[in-house]
């Protein structure tokens, strides 16, 4: 047995606006330039991409993507100096966090070790 954690910011309404999946697109979007690009890199509609991040922007109050519209490709966005600091931030809360349920993890498990032991009528 392994222990898998997700964290979710949600809003005051309760709804999902910030998880690893819209951070990997943040970051996949940097790489690429595009976010247009970053949805077919991950395999996700471009349409499910821009409500990600229009759904973050909303809930944060400020861009995370700078757009660029028009030339050839008509496609083009890059990180926010906020977007990459706010990358930063929740990178290093994920990691903490998920530190943080290690050891309540550990006395779990070896609760439920003693417990079988003690309910094993074998």
């Amino acid at each position: 047995m392994e222990l898998k954690s997700k964290f979710y910011i949600v809003d005051d309404e309760g709804e999902k606006f910030m998880g690893i999946g819209v951070l990997w697109l943040l970051e996949k979007t940097g790489q690429l330039g595009s976010l247009r690009k970053a949805a077919k890199d991950m395999t996700i509609s471009y349409t499910k991409a821009y409500n990600m991040i229009s759904r973050l922007e909303e809930a944060l109050g400020l861009e995370v993507l700078e757009r660029r519209k028009g030339g050839s490709s008509r496609d083009g966005a890059t990180l926010t100096p906020f977007a990459i600091a706010f990358m930063k931030a929740y990178r290093e809360f994920q990691d903490e966090a998920k530190e943080l349920v290690v050891k309540p993890y550990e006395r779990f498990s070896e609760r439920l070790e003693q417990m079988k032991e003690e309910f094993d009528n074998g």
